[in-house]
């Protein structure tokens, strides 16, 4: 999700993948502009929209938003290994409404129940994305939705639901609830492969954003930038492994299966 991160990774210009050869064994994909055809700014103005709807007796909307992306960047921030970002997120929150989780918790999630299942009603359709993913299960790859988790696990489930991708055997999807670290955090990478018991070496992020995804990279992760609806902030200068249109992609999962240098 593109938010204005002013987290800083540093990185040569003419920074090289390098080393041996490793099969690669899992996929690592980003959600929203990679699988789910979606503007990330338009949606979240229209998910803040929504959501801010429901606390207009508390305060204006503009506030309640403010407060929504302080308590966000708050996750975003985290270097606490301790906390998930769910921890985080209800530890400074709360703070900043004025009300405890016991009451605002319920409002959120009845709102994930209801106007939030509506935003997904203008997606453009996503009919190749199912057959992408189920074309990779069956080649032998594991997969996981390596969103920034930011939103708690049956929001992105309610996402997937939007390109029918929703009921797939995921090794992992991340959410707040699970991860300690969000994007464009390293850690957020080595915390998956954790959860993975995997090495970087076996394993690919396919991501439109250059910074957040392409950033798996500095953790040995091979990558690879789905450019149709590319973010590039010009703050990290990591050359992607792959470059290609989603459309393309089925071609470099191809590739990595038949030849065993790629893979």
């Amino acid at each position: 999700m593109h938010l204005d991160l002013k987290i800083t990774v540093a990185v040569s210009n003419d920074y090289k993948t390098g080393g041996s050869f490793t099969m690669i064994k899992h996929l690592l994909f980003d959600l929203d502009g990679t699988l789910l055809p979606i503007d990330l700014d338009f949606f979240f103005q229209d998910y803040l929209s929504a959501l801010s709807a429901r606390f207009t007796t508390i305060m204006t909307e503009k506030e309640f938003k403010d407060k929504l992306l302080a308590s966000t960047m708050a996750m975003v921030k985290s270097e606490d290994a301790t906390l998930t970002n769910e921890e985080v997120f209800w530890r400074d929150f709360p703070s900043r409404i004025g009300h405890p989780r016991s009451f605002l918790e319920p409002i959120l999630r009845d709102f994930y129940n209801q106007e939030y299942r509506l935003l997904g009603k203008n997606i453009p359709p996503a009919d190749s994305v199912r057959p992408l993913l189920t074309e990779a299960f069956q080649q032998g790859f594991s997969i996981t939705i390596a969103t920034n988790p930011i939103f708690p696990d049956y929001a992105l489930l309610e996402r997937l639901a939007w390109i029918n991708c929703h009921d797939l055997p995921y090794r992992m999807v991340t959410a707040m609830e699970n991860m300690h670290f969000c994007k464009p955090n390293p850690n957020y990478y080595r915390e998956i492969l954790d959860h993975l018991g995997a090495k970087a070496e076996e394993c690919i992020m396919v991501g439109n954003d250059q910074e957040e995804d392409m950033v798996a990279a500095l953790v040995g992760f091979k990558t690879c930038l789905v450019t149709d609806r590319l973010i590039s902030r010009g703050k990290l200068k990591v050359k992607p492994d792959y470059t290609c249109s989603l459309a393309e992609l089925p071609q470099i999962l191809t590739d990595l299966i038949t030849n065993p240098s790629a893979r």
